[in-house]
């Protein structure tokens, strides 16, 4: 069997960095990897992600919870066939995103991993939260583009939403976490990535 690896943080962290350096690392060492990031832009489902985070309707936190969880139950059968094959499986950002984010608006724990295994998602074999603090979160996300969506532009939610993060590592929840300090330099960070993973 593979192992899902999932990178995990807030808006800005740098989850989708670390998780394509993880996988040409892999690759150019003739490891057999495979990655998906979620929400999923490409796909219907994730098109109305899209335009539900640029504000063009709004959502409760239980509809949020499942269109994200749909986004990645459509791919289930996928990586459950890529694990089965033996290979490493890395997401940017998986369900417990969902636990995060909407989580943090009201949809308790324990009825979000019981979503989860009703639709017999793959659980990740390892976490890995690249922490930033907020003020990084936005000022990163500023330089990458001026249209910031309802999460990226509030720091409030940000900062509630860093330590909701912390209690889910805490609890390692769904899986087992690690947390890396994302502040660093991208190279730096990703030495962090290759310790935990034993490839250091």
């Amino acid at each position: 069997m593979g192992k899902l690896i999932v990178f995990e943080g807030i808006d800005g962290a740098g989850t989708g960095e670390q998780s394509k350096r993880l996988l040409d690392f892999l690759r150019e060492r003739k490891i057999p990897a495979e990655r998906i990031e979620y929400p999923g832009y490409h796909n219907p489902i994730g098109k109305f992600i899209h335009d539900y985070l640029h504000k063009k309707f709004d959502l409760s936190p239980e509809v949020q919870a499942l269109f994200y969880a749909a986004d990645m139950i459509n791919d289930k059968e996928k990586i459950k066939l890529w694990l089965k094959e033996g290979k490493y499986v890395i997401t940017d950002r998986y369900f417990t995103s969902t636990l995060a984010y909407q989580g943090l608006r009201g949809v308790k724990t324990e009825k979000l991993l019981k979503l989860a295994e009703l639709f017999e998602m793959p659980k990740p074999d390892l976490v890995l939260f690249l922490k930033v603090s907020p003020e990084i979160s936005m000022q990163r996300k500023l330089n990458e583009k001026t249209d910031l969506d309802r999460n990226e532009s509030d720091k409030t939610f940000l900062e509630k939403l860093s330590v909701f993060y912390e209690q889910l590592i805490k609890d390692q929840a769904f899986s087992q976490w690690y947390a890396l300090d994302g502040e660093k330099s991208k190279e730096e960070v990703f030495e962090q990535v290759k310790r935990v993973l034993r490839f250091g």
